[in-house]
């Protein structure tokens, strides 16, 4: 079997206060802040802990909902713009409509012809890390609550709310009749696909794939998580995601999405498209221990490991770490970079300092801010960082610790406060999720 290189050659997203993919590396790379307090949270008052978010509304969408009942119901969203045919909008949650949108951008971008995108040679696997919950809430609400019979809420609760929505709405909108599929794996969703797509053009499955994930603007997904406590209080909207700082006391839930067209690279060169990176590897595990929510030092060794094993020439420039701002997981990581990419000669980049934690989303807009890092030659920061640790982490004074019992101050060097201009040839991405399910990817210029 011929093994077969993987080019990026299209992406875009919904990113929170950006109108357009430019505007977010714009920002990105002058170090500003995408959170800000959320007023739908702020008037739940002390119901919610956390009022902060990357969150993306409808009306910055040009999005609006026609709402029945006297509960809201969503029945359905239009575009203002016209950018997606009603019938596709009938089917479609929010996410979905922020997933068929960059779809289209992506493709643009790829110079895709329709002939291309219409055939059995062209796949899609986009991903989300929970249900639709706007429109769950307020069908189940007409249903057990005020008894109405089923058929109040129409005929696309289920298409609207299944696990793989946004795959299933973009695959009937651009109408590719190659595979349709939708992982989701946490935290790892936008990455596990991405790596899927890659796989599928790797071994021949498919010639392109339209790959990412997804999160949607969503209250019930904040309170999940809020009532877990693991979500930031207590600083100013654009100083609460904290990656490493020593005050640092939870992540920002955030919202967004990241679409990418991956293509085989010969196929994409021959034809002279605009090739943004290459795909050198990718690789996945699970952690193994039984722990649905701790992260593995191991874990992540391993993934180290193997991805060492799929690339041959793996040397990271920048790593772009998983990096959420929760007190055990920031430093796991950076212990496990450190072990196996040494102590100098690259930097550590935390896009989630800017934007928060974007959940199923996650993995995919980070994957476009590292192509974005390396077509721009430039780091984007650890936004927030004030002060590392100078003790030992709790962890490391366990007595089965095997990594560095170096503090995390001793690695500050490695992440810069501010973007910085770097010659950037290779980028290693990570990402993790709940369930111990492990993702990295290593990407770099076009030879």
């Amino acid at each position: 079997m011929k093994i077969r290189k993987v080019a990026v050659v299209g992406m875009a997203g919904v990113f929170p206060t950006c109108a357009d993919l430019p505007e977010f590396e714009h920002k990105l790379f002058s170090d500003q802040s995408l959170v800000r307090n959320w007023d739908e949270a702020e008037q739940f008052g002390r119901q919610i802990r956390s009022k902060v978010s990357g969150f993306v509304s409808l009306e910055e969408m040009n999005l609006e909902c026609n709402r029945t009942g006297d509960n809201a119901y969503p029945d359905i969203f239009y575009d203002k713009l016209e950018r997606i045919p009603n019938v596709h909008l009938a089917t479609a949650d929010v996410g979905s409509i922020w997933a068929m949108l960059s779809a289209q951008e992506a493709i643009e971008q790829a110079n895709w012809k329709a002939k291309e995108v219409q055939s059995e040679r062209t796949g899609v696997s986009i991903g989300s890390g929970s249900g639709g919950h706007v429109v769950l809430r307020h069908a189940w609400e007409l249903f057990f609550q005020k008894g109405k019979r089923s058929t109040f809420t129409g005929s696309h609760n289920v298409d609207r709310t299944m696990v793989y929505r946004e795959a299933a709405n973009v695959s009937c909108l651009i109408k590719n009749r190659g595979i349709c599929e939708g992982l989701s794996s946490a935290c790892a969703t936008g990455l596990s696909n991405i790596g899927y797509a890659y796989r599928m053009i790797k071994f021949g499955v498919q010639d392109r794939m339209i790959c990412g994930g997804v999160e949607p603007t969503a209250l019930e997904t904040f309170i999940g998580f809020d009532a877990m406590r693991v979500l930031s209080r207590k600083f100013a909207p654009e100083e609460s995601s904290r990656p490493y700082d020593q005050q640092r006391n939870g992540f920002v839930c955030s919202f967004g999405c990241g679409i990418v067209a991956l293509e085989e690279y010969e196929q994409a060169n021959n034809r002279g498209a605009n090739i943004l990176a290459v795909i050198d590897g990718y690789h996945n595990n699970a952690d193994g221990d039984g722990d649905m929510f701790a992260p593995s030092f191991d874990g992540q060794n391993r993934l180290w490991q193997g991805l060492k094993n799929e690339v041959s020439h793996l040397k990271p420039d920048v790593v772009k770490a998983h990096s959420t701002s929760t007190p055990v997981g920031d430093a796991i990581e950076l212990f496990s970079i450190v072990e196996n990419v040494g102590t100098d000669g690259y930097h550590i980049s935390a896009p989630k300092s800017q934007f928060g934690h974007m959940l199923g989303a996650a993995g995919a807009v980070e994957f476009v801010a590292s192509v974005a890092m390396l077509n721009h030659q430039q780091v984007s920061p650890c936004l927030n960082l004030q002060t590392l640790n100078e003790s030992p982490e709790a962890i490391q004074l366990s007595d089965n610790w095997q990594g560095t019992n170096e503090p995390l101050a001793a690695f500050e060097h490695l992440l810069p406060k501010r973007a910085v201009q770097k010659d950037i040839q290779q980028i290693v991405a990570l990402n993790y999720g709940f369930g111990g399910t492990n993702g990295a990817i290593a990407i770099s210029r076009p030879a």
